[in-house]
This record gives structure tokens, sequence and C-alpha cells, in this order.
């Protein structure tokens, strides 16, 4: 028999839930593995290293988060009933994990690392997406891998006037204005994302202060729990560059250099700093033709020296690579309306960044359908954003989305979302493209911007225009240098990318991400109020060209009618099989969405298709008039008349009194089965039954003047016997309750039935 597993386990409490890390249980051949544990809510975190041979030229991590369908108790909804490609929810997650971690490796180790955190238990209370990432910092600290840790991932809501950690699903979604997640070392934030409801920078600043400030006991369990079963962490030798070799380039290559990142132009930028790349190998090629090393090593030097004279400019002259100063936007140009078959366009420039943003409507049936941990789900705004390679000058396979376009459309939908006017104001399901035509940096907040009017452009009643900025930050020793709206180049050769979109009146979406151990609070404060003066910069320039939604709706945007039947007739709309509701929308190409109340919307592609849509659908939901002729078919013959259809599911009595205005012997002398036939309703019974007169129709015909109560009750028929009639239902002589015959003659027979 096994021997029991020796387990770890430690628990805290942060933010008034119990949060448990422990090890030794599950994945024990993996270089690190923890399960982290709060409420019902289980995710096992796995962290693996294996050395290879050769040298990718970048740091070969991947991290993937993947939520079982198990753990919620559920069977997976697509056809092979087992999990699949990853959800986008699951595709952010893994970014979320990924961009703080990895930071964080030591310079110089280069193995493959591969995380997986796996939702195993589900609640509905614990959301496991910062907990996983505060999981893949604990295995991966207790692992051998050179890992600069611990980090702890958190959320903060704003609830009442006050800061919540770990919001519970409903609290988030229902009761706080505040979505922020962030990531921290011990000394400083190194990543944020999240999403608010038009909240000053100020809040936002407190919000990563306190938050940061109540999850240090999530730092203490890492480190308690790597002295009781972590392994010794690798030596990694950081790399040493060839001092001749700089020098050597330092003098041969800096002024090439320093005339190439001046120029403004990407393009010719990168042409330049090629040519003086390929200057630097043939010089190096040349002086130390039997040292393969050195002329491996030009790249690196080459990069160091542009990052070094850019940074330097900054610093000393206040001027970055276009020229600009540290606060000042690119230049603006703005396009609404520019495809004319859309239902919204706009193409948005900014400096050479370019984003062509494309609105769709659609009906509620266009929604988004996936499954979740908490079931079923929908969504009626997607923002999806595509990065083609011909927007910086490449020629690659299209392999589908990449994490990152998945990313960046998440956040400029998140961006948006807060404006979008509610489902009961406008029931249509919304779709926005941005197509990145050309990128210099910050293409998702182009994004932003363009995506905004493009709505207007469409008329959707946005409540107010969003636009978006990149910052970035250049640290040299303890001076800070914040800079509006960077570059490419920028964010490559910079310490931050911090992007910030939003209204007037605040923010609605923010992304953070650092390559420096953290800045100080009132750093980030600034760039934050720097952010906001580009941003009303840029709303400026957008109201002028598009100051608020257009009045109506775009001619070539589908129609929306919602009309209210009787929910009785609902069955009538749909028909057996669907057969009415399926010819409806095959005559009028409309999508019509039937709800238990009563409530019918159509949507239909022109105006003309949507009023016969309505029309058609309105028809089963008629109710018969006294005095009103219609239209019948007969549905039944019987000896005393005929039941006829005159609306649908709707059929009245035609007694054979009623057939002609001369006497009839015999109804079928006058109507067959199925045969269509004009009558006149002469009255409604109590419970429901109609009375019709073909007499009443005939007569209006012939231009005699009719008055309906004197056709509220049949005469009685000649050769019935002893004057007896029958009543309107056909069931031939009434009788008293002893089996006779009525008073009105007879005699009387048997018993007859009591």
């Amino acid at each position: 028999m096994l021997k029991p597993f020796d387990v770890t386990s430690l628990t805290t409490q942060v933010g008034g839930i119990d949060i448990t890390i422990e090890s030794g249980k599950y994945a024990r051949q993996a270089s690190g593995a923890v399960t982290i544990k709060s409420g019902g809510t289980v995710i096992l975190v796995t962290s693996t290293t294996q050395p290879i041979e050769v040298d990718r030229g970048f740091f070969p991590l991947t991290c993937n988060y993947q939520e079982m369908a198990y753990a919620a108790g559920r069977v997976p909804g697509n056809y092979f009933r087992r999990e699949g490609r990853p959800s986008e929810r699951e595709t952010l997650i893994s970014r979320l994990i990924d961009r703080p971690i990895r930071p964080l490796f030591a310079k110089g180790f280069a193995d493959e690392v591969q995380i997986i955190a796996t939702v195993l238990s589900a609640d509905k209370h614990v959301n496991p997406d910062v907990l996983a990432l505060t999981g893949a910092s604990a295995a991966t600290h207790i692992s051998k891998m050179p890992f600069l840790g611990p980090i702890v991932g958190a959320r903060v809501g704003y609830v009442d006037n006050q800061f919540v950690l770990f919001p519970s699903y409903k609290g988030m979604e229902e009761l706080s204005s505040l979505n922020l997640i962030f990531a921290a070392t011990r000394e400083a934030m190194v990543m944020v994302e999240g999403g608010a409801n038009f909240v000053s920078e100020d809040l936002v600043a407190d919000a990563l202060a306190w938050g940061h400030e109540q999850v240090k006991p999530l730092f203490d369990i890492q480190d308690e729990l790597r002295s009781l079963v972590g392994v010794p962490k690798m030596e990694i030798t950081a790399p040493i560059q060839d001092a001749e070799l700089v020098s050597f380039l330092g003098e041969f290559i800096s002024d090439d250099l320093r005339a190439a990142v001046t120029t403004p132009e990407k393009m010719v930028r990168y042409a330049a700093k090629d040519a003086a790349k390929q200057k630097a190998k043939q010089a190096v090629a040349e002086k130390f033709p039997e040292d393969a090393a050195k002329l491996k090593a030009v790249s690196d030097i080459v990069g160091d020296l542009t990052k070094k004279i850019v940074r330097e400019r900054i610093v000393k002259e206040g001027l970055r690579i276009d020229g600009r100063d540290t606060t000042t936007v690119r230049a603006l140009s703005i396009e609404t309306g520019v495809l004319p078959m859309t239902h919204g366009s706009c193409l948005f420039r900014r400096g050479e960044t370019s984003a062509l943003a494309v609105a769709t409507l659609g009906s509620t049936r266009d929604e988004q359908r996936y499954d979740s941990l908490l079931g079923d789900a929908t969504k009626r705004f997607m923002l999806h954003y595509n990065f083609p390679p011909y927007c910086v000058g490449e020629a690659r396979m299209l392999r589908g989305t990449s994490r990152r376009e998945v990313g960046h459309g998440a956040l400029a939908e998140r961006a948006i979302a807060p404006v979008l006017p509610n489902q009961d104001e406008f029931p249509f399901t919304i779709r926005v493209v941005s197509e990145i035509m050309e990128s210099n940096g910050s293409s998702s907040m182009a994004s932003v911007c363009g995506a905004t009017l493009s709505l207007m452009d469409a008329g959707v009643p946005i409540s107010a225009p969003v636009a978006g900025i990149a910052m970035g930050l250049c640290k040299e020793n303890e001076q800070f240098f914040v800079l509006t709206d960077i570059l490419g180049d920028e964010d490559a050769l910079g310490d931050m990318d911090f992007k910030v979109a939003g209204t007037r009146d605040g923010i609605t979406s923010i992304q953070m991400d650092i390559k420096i151990s953290g800045i100080p609070s009132d750093v980030l404060r600034k760039a934050l109020y720097q952010a906001k003066d580009a941003r009303v910069h840029i709303l400026d320039h957008m109201a002028e060209v598009l100051a608020e939604p257009r009045a109506e709706l775009s001619d070539l945007a589908p129609q929306m009618a919602i009309v209210h039947i009787d929910p009785e007739k609902i069955r009538s709309v749909i028909g057996p099989g669907g057969k009415n509701i399926k010819a409806i929308t095959a005559e009028t190409e409309a999508d019509i969405d039937i709800e238990d109340s009563g409530k019918i919307s159509i949507f239909a592609p022109t105006l003309a298709s949507m009023e016969k849509a309505k029309a058609m659908v309105l028809y089963y939901d008629q109710k018969p008039e006294p005095g009103k002729d219609y239209l019948g078919t007969v549905r039944k013959v019987l000896e005393v008349g005929a039941l006829v259809e005159i609306l649908p599911g709707q059929e009245g009595m035609l007694h054979v009194s009623q057939l002609d205005i001369e006497r009839v012997e015999r109804v079928e002398d006058v109507v067959q089965l199925g045969q269509e036939v004009w009558v006149t309703c002469i009255a409604l019974e109590p419970g429901g039954r109609i009375r019709l007169s073909r007499k009443a129709w005939l007569m209006k015909q012939a231009g005699q003047e009719v008055d309906i109560d004197e056709f509220k009750r049949p005469a009685p028929r000649s050769g019935d016997r002893d004057g007896a009639r029958r009543d309107d239902r056909g069931r031939g002589p009434r009788r008293d309750d002893r089996g006779g015959r009525d008073d009105r003659g007879g005699d009387r027979g048997g018993r007859g039935r009591r």
C-alpha cells in the first residue's frame, strides 16, 4: 500500500476570505505545483521547465489557463462534449498570468517554461482568475527556476463608497463601479488591468495603493511555503558584454544610430537602423574575422546603444524620437462614413497609427452564446481587433486570432461597454471590428476612438464618446519621465506601457504593464492625470467631426419594431412545428424573437419587410368584432350549420338559419368543407363562442340596412318537428333533464339521462 502524500498546506485570511495554498498532493513531477483554494474554488497550478538546445532569441515562456466544465458540475455544450480550444475568457486570463510573470525571470535564463492553471472546482462566489495568478507565482517560487518573485494577484471593487478586495461574482457585476485587477511584488505594482464606470483618476490610484497594502499576507505564505518545500534555485550567470566590442561599436556606429532614431517616419527610421546594424556587422567581421562570438553579439550591443541614445535625449533635451515633448499627442485625422454599405464606419488616424472601425447592428439572435462556469451566457456587444501583417510592413501567414488580438479587443470593448444603451432601450446586438491599417504605437487605443465614432455614425445612442491614450515611462536613476502617446519604439525601449480610456467624466478601462521593479504611487497618479489631459484633447477633435450620435439609424441597419400580443396567441404565431413563424421569416427575411410575456421583437433588413412582418405577426392576434365582415374557411359541416375559421385558430358557428336570405334545407346546398365564405360576426357569447351570419353579409351586399341585434338568435326552422330548434352547436333538439322534449312541444320519451 502506498504511503500517504506528504502535503504542506498554509492558510491566510485576506480581504475577509480564507485562501489556502497547498503543495505535495498533485502533479508531483512538475518543477513546482500548488493548489490554491478559496471557498469551493480550487485551482491546480503547475510550473515546469526543461532545457532547450537551441537559443530561440526570446524567453520561451507559455502560460495556459483552463476552466474544466466538471469544476462546476457541467458537461461541455459543444458537439464533442469535451473541452476544446480556449475560450476568450481563458485566453485573457492566460495573458493575465503571463504579463506580470514574464519580466521576473532572471536575465540570462533561457530554458523553456510552461505554466498551466487548471480550475478543478468552482463555486458561484469566488472568481478563480486572480487566484490562478497568485498560484502561478507560488508554483514557480518553490521551483528551481530563477524567479524573482513572489507576486500576488488580486481584484479590487468599489461598493457603497468603500473598496472591496476579492468581490464575489454578484458583487462585481451588480454592485461595483470598479473592477480593477492588479499584480504586485512586495515593493510595487507590476501589472494593472480593469474596467470602471467613469471613476476618477484619484480613485484608481487610491484603489491600487489600498489593494497593495491588503494583500501582504499572500506574500508571507508564499515565502513560508518556499522555506518548507522549495528546492535550491538554479544559478544563472547574467550575460556579460564584450567590453572591447562595446567600445569599438560605440565609437563607430553611434552617429549613425543617433541619426536613425531621430527620424520621425517609422519605416524610414527602421531602414536607417537596419543599415547601421549591417554597417556594424561588416566592420566587426573585418576587424575580428576569426571571432564568430563578436559578430553574434553585434545585434544586442546595437540594441543597447539605441536604447541609450533614445533615453538620453528624453532626459537631457526633453525630446523624443519624432521630436515631440513628453506631453504632446501626435497629429490626428478622423473621417466617418468612409464605407458606403456598412452600418457605421470611421477611419481614425493618430500619427502613423491608423484604425478602420466598422460597426454592425444585428438582432438578438446574433448575440454570442458561450459556456461558462456559471452556466450558459450571452453577449450582445462584441469588439473584435485585427492586426494584419501589412499594418507593420510584414508578409506572414494568417493563422487565426492571436492572444494579443484577443487581449486588445477586450481592452477596447471594456472601454466602450459602459456608454452603450441598455437592451430595453436598444435591443440590437452590436459588433465593432477594428482593422489596424498602420501601427506605430497604441493601436488598441486608436481602436477605442474609432469604435466610438463608428457607433455614433451608425446611430447607436451612446451616452458619451470614449477616447483612449497610451502612456510610457522612462526611468533614469531616480528620475521618472512620463510620456504621452508613445510610439512603438518608445514602448519597446521604455519602462511602462500604460493604456487609459474613458470619457470626459472618468475612466472606463485601464491596462498597465511595467518592465522595472515598480513605480512610486505619485508617478502613477501623474501618469493618470497626464493621460486625462490627452484624452480630453482627443475627445475635442472627435467632437469636431461628430459631436453626437446620428439621429437615425443607418438606412442599411436592421429595422426594429416591438409588438405586444395576447400570450395565449403565441402558439398561433409559432404554428404547428413552427410552420407560421418560419413562413413569416422566409417571406420577410426578418428575425423574430418571442417572449413568454407576449412581447415580440422584429428585426428586418428594410422598413418595408419590417412592416410586412409586423402585419403578419399581428394577423394572429386579431379578435373578432361584432358587425365586422370576414372571409372564412369552412372547417366542419354539421346538420345544423357549419364551423367557419374566420381568424387563425378562431372558429365561429354559422347556423343553417344564417346561411342565406332564403330558406335553406341542407347545409351542404350552400357550403362545402374547405370552401371560403364571407360572413359577418353577429355575436360574441360568454365562454368565447362566436356566432356568424352569411345572411347578414348578403343583405349588406344587396344594399339593405342590417341590424346586428336582429341576428343574435337564429329563427326556428320550419321542418323541425313541433317547432323545436337546434342549438348553435348542432346538438339537436334540446331536452329537459327528465329526458323528454322541452316545453315548446312534443311528447316526452323515456327516462332520458340525468
